[in-house]
Parts: structure tokens; sequence; C-alpha cells
């Protein structure tokens, strides 16, 4: 993995906490316990500090970023989909983002929340606790239901168990080109 301290800040990183070789991880970072943080993210404390919470996935060719002297939260049991974007935002506990998703400074997207694929949460937005929007910019356009969280839970600990198989089992392997 590639977890680098800068000007005297140091990632803090769970147990159980997979990270992928080629993703980075840069100063005052926070990651918790039982997290994903899958190949190519890019999680960047340096100007400012990221904070996520436990069982929390952060897949492939995520950016995660912060203005300068703020803070970029994402609460615990949250996926955030592969190649999103979220910058100086706040992602509450269990809440969904769909792949290519945007959210951007200073918004917020509730607990239970679901940012739909390819969305744009643009700055200040609120996307309230159990709420569904898509589109550019996000628009709300329903509730998440009982039935759909027992699906995303399942969803979740996919990921919470996949950090602990990789942890456990990925092994890097070299190819010989004859």
């Amino acid at each position: 993995m590639s977890v680098y301290e800068f000007e005297g800040k140091i990632p803090k990183i769970g147990i159980n906490t997979y990270i992928s070789k080629s993703a980075s991880i840069i100063g005052d970072v926070t990651i918790g316990d039982g997290c994903f943080i899958g190949p190519g993210a890019r999680i960047k404390g340096d100007y400012g500090k990221v904070v996520i919470g436990n069982e929390t996935s952060v897949q492939e060719n995520c950016v995660v970023h912060a203005r300068p002297n703020e803070i970029c939260k994402i609460g615990n049991r949250v996926n955030v989909g592969h190649a999103s974007t979220l910058h100086g935002c706040t992602i509450k506990d269990n809440a969904v983002i769909g792949m290519g998703a945007i959210i951007s400074d200073w918004a917020v997207v509730g607990e239970w929340a679901v940012v739909g694929e390819g969305a744009v949460v643009k700055q200040n937005q609120k996307i309230p606790d159990g709420k569904i929007c898509v589109g550019v910019p996000a628009k709300i356009i329903g509730e998440i239901k009982e039935d759909y969280k027992k699906e995303y839970e399942y969803f979740k600990d996919t990921y919470v168990n996949l950090a602990k198989r990789y942890i456990k089992s990925l092994k890097e392997i070299k190819i010989d080109k004859e």
C-alpha cells in the first residue's frame, strides 16, 4: 500500500482494513476498522483532513479530498462506488454513493441516503436521511424502503468480508514474458 506522511501528518489506519497497493493515502487521514480501499483510490489529507468511519468501502479510482483547513467526513458502513469523487463533504452512516457520483464541498448526504450513479450533489446541497437522489444536479426521486436496507446490508457486508479475504489471501504474482 502507498501510505504517506506529509508535513508531520501520518495517516491512521484501523484494524482489518485493506488498502490496495495502488491506492494512495496521504497525510491527515483517519480510516476506521474493517474498511476496503480499492485499487487507484486517492485519499488526500494534504491541506485538509479526511475521516472515514468503520466498515466503509471506498472503491476503485475514487478521490476523497478536503478544502484547506476543512474536513471531508465519511461515516460508518458507507459504500462509495467506483470512480466517485467526494470533496469537502459529509457522508453520514449507511449512505450509498453510486458509481461515478460527485459530492461537492459542504454537501451533506444523510443516513441511509442513496446518490445514484453519475449524480452530482452540488455545493451546500443537503440530501435528507433515507432519500434517493439522481441526476445533474441531484434531485430527490424517492425514499429508501426496508427491503432495500436489507439488500444493501448484504453488499456492505460483502466489502467488509472482502477486506478480510484480501488481507489474508491476496498475493502479487510475477508473470514470465517468454
